[in-house]
């Protein structure tokens, strides 16, 4: 996270390396944007959208060698390939984040069970083998970051239930991490967004005064605000937190 000084700009992250699965709009696009402001060379993957990766990759400071990967987060082989290329072009990896996610809805007698498997391969397999693709190269002191929803704490509609089951998910991946990892000092933390201004979940929706209603702060929050907290997670002051979950919603959850 960057020290903000009047006229200086320290950028903490100078040196590392991030790769961000899912990071070219949205909640990862805003990461990748800030972990790049904040010092890190960083690949960042997309599975479609062309015109918003090329987009985002000429926003992004040319200078740290920061590139774009088109994959398919959901495929098996997807961690090991986005692995493979930091490690090719860096030499090392210090920070993983796991934005890609998919949410089907639906009553629970009308999902087929194609729809699990293809909720759950990019929800939670897709995190899994891309970490551990990640431990077996990351750097001690390292840092990982899964994007979760806060729809894993509190489902207050209906037609929910497989993707908060694949969210709830999550927590366990985040917490086993911590223990798996401690001793290197790499840290694992969940970080579970509310109602975000997305192109899933806009602002100017149908159903935003119903959802605002359940907010203590009566708007949905900006990607730039998770990518926020995201970078403090990251950062060296953050070095002794790890197996939490933190959830940016706006008081739905409390």
């Amino acid at each position: 996270m960057s020290t903000f000084v009047p006229g200086i700009i320290v950028q903490q992250l100078s040196q590392k390396v991030a790769l961000v699965i899912g990071g070219s709009r949205g909640i990862g696009g805003a990461i990748t944007s800030r972990l790049v402001a904040d010092g890190a060379s960083v690949c960042f993957t997309y599975v479609g959208r062309d015109a918003a990766a090329v987009a985002l990759s000429q926003e992004l400071d040319p200078s740290n060698g920061s590139f774009a990967l088109r994959l398919d987060a959901a495929d098996p082989t997807a961690a090991e390939t986005a692995v493979d290329a930091v490690i090719q072009r860096f030499g090392r990896l210090d920070i993983l984040v796991i934005s890609a996610g998919k949410a089907i809805g639906g009553s629970i007698g009308d999902y087929s069970r194609e729809s699990f498997d293809e909720v759950f391969s990019l929800n939670v397999r897709s995190p899994f083998l891309a970490v551990n693709a990640a431990a077996k190269v990351m750097a001690d002191n390292g840092r990982i970051i899964v994007i979760g929803s806060i729809m894993a704490a509190r489902t207050p509609g209906d037609g929910s239930t497989l993707y908060a089951a694949s969210k709830a998910a999550l927590v366990g991946l985040t917490r086993g991490l911590a223990r798996d990892l401690g001793s290197r000092g790499i840290t694992s933390n969940l970080v579970q967004p509310g109602p975000i201004d997305t192109e899933r979940n806009p602002a100017d929706g149908p159903n935003v005064p119903e959802l605002h209603g359940y907010l203590a702060i009566k708007r949905h929050g900006t990607p730039v605000e998770v990518a926020g907290l995201v970078a403090y997670l990251v950062s060296d002051a953050a070095a002794f937190v790890t197996g939490s979950v933190y959830n940016i919603d706006g008081g739905f959850s409390a």
